[in-house]
C-alpha cells in the first residue's frame, strides 16, 4: 500500500506537487555532463576514425599523421564537449545574461568541427581537394594550408563556448545588474 506524498508546510490541503510545479525547471545546474560527454565521444569518432588518427580497418590513409593533429583533435573534442555541456537559458528556462531570447549559435560549432575535419585529414585522401587541385595541390597547397584551418576551426570552436557561457542561464537572480530591471527575470525564490 503506498501513502500519498507529504503536503507542502505552507498549504496543508495539498496532496502533492501540481502540474505547474512540474513544468518549472527544478535543475539550476549550467553543466549537462551526460550530453557532454556523448558529444565528446561522437566528435572524437566523427574526426579520428575517417581520418585514420584513430587506426582503423575501414578507413586508410596515404600520407601519416602528422604531429600536431593529435592536439587539433583533442582541442576539437574538448571544446565541443564543452558546448554541448553548458546549459543554454531555453532549456533552463530561465533569461539569459546577455538578455533577451538570443540564438545559440550551433552554426559556429558546426562550422569548427567541419573545418576541424578538413585540417586532419589526409591531404591526398579527401577526394574534393584531389578533384579541386590534383594530387600534387594538395600536397603542395593544400597540405600548407590544413595547420591554418586548425587554427581557424579552434577559433571557431572557442568563441562558440565562450558565447554559450556568456549566455547561460540565470538563477536567482544571478544576474541582477543594480539600477536595471531584467524582463522575463525568474522569480527569487
Amino acid at each position: 500500500m503506498s501513502t500519498p506524498p507529504p503536503a507542502a508546510a505552507t498549504d496543508p490541503e495539498s496532496t502533492g506537487p501540481t502540474p505547474s510545479d512540474l513544468a518549472e525547471p527544478t535543475d539550476p545546474t549550467v553543466f549537462a555532463p551526460m550530453r557532454s560527454a556523448v558529444a565528446a565521444v561522437g566528435t572524437l569518432l566523427l574526426i579520428g576514425i575517417p581520418t585514420v588518427i584513430i587506426p582503423n580497418p575501414v578507413f586508410g590513409r596515404e600520407v601519416p599523421v602528422r604531429w600536431w593533429e593529435y592536439p587539433v583533435l583533442a582541442a576539437t573534442v574538448l571544446l565541443t564537449a564543452a558546448w554541448f555541456g553548458i546549459r543554454s537559458a531555453r532549456e533552463a528556462g530561465t533569461p539569459s545574461r546577455l538578455g533577451g531570447d538570443r540564438p545559440e549559435r550551433p552554426a559556429l560549432v558546426t562550422a569548427g568541427v567541419a573545418t576541424a575535419w578538413f585540417a586532419v585529414a589526409c591531404p591526398v585522401c579527401n577526394k574534393i581537394v584531389l578533384l579541386m587541385l590534383g594530387t600534387s595541390g594538395a600536397l603542395g597547397v593544400w597540405a600548407p594550408l590544413q595547420p591554418w584551418l586548425a587554427a581557424l576551426s579552434l577559433v571557431l570552436l572557442a568563441g562558440a563556448v565562450l558565447y554559450r557561457w556568456r549566455a547561460r542561464p540565470c538563477a536567482d537572480g544571478a544576474c541582477a545588474v543594480p539600477g536595471r530591471t531584467v524582463t522575463g527575470a525568474a522569480p527569487n525564490r
